[in-house]
């Protein structure tokens, strides 16, 4: 949902990769409901592994709990977002995450001083 949201609000003004260190086989059904309330198209995002040159390659890394298993290279700039796992919630429950993750993109989108595309 985060990746969407940045995809959405920033446009191509940041390139925008959504990886973990233990990704899910499909994306969440129920975070694809949540964000299709707000007219963005996760369906087809695909979970992927991160790899160490992904890593290298970005400016910001943002995490979600990642905890010891995130890679951490000098120079790149760290940022933990504190949230709830989507995983087996029912719709009305990830609203609240989705929208959480709004505020919090706007917020780093500003942070970059990247006009909002949306």
């Amino acid at each position: 949902m985060g990746a969407g949201w940045m995809r959405h609000l920033a446009g191509d003004a940041v390139d925008v990769f959504s990886a973990g260190s233990d990704p899910a086989d499909r994306v969440n059904s129920v975070a694809v409901a949540a964000m299709a309330e707000r007219e963005i198209d996760i369906a087809t995002a695909q979970p992927q592994r991160w790899t160490d040159d992904m890593i290298r390659g970005v400016d910001v890394v943002v995490t979600m709990g990642c905890g010891d298993e995130c890679p951490v290279f000098p120079g790149t700039r760290y940022i933990d977002w504190d949230l709830d796992d989507p995983s087996g919630m029912s719709l009305e429950d990830v609203r609240p995450i989705r929208d959480d993750l709004e505020l919090r993109v706007r917020g780093l989108i500003a942070e970059l001083g990247v006009a909002p595309a949306g």
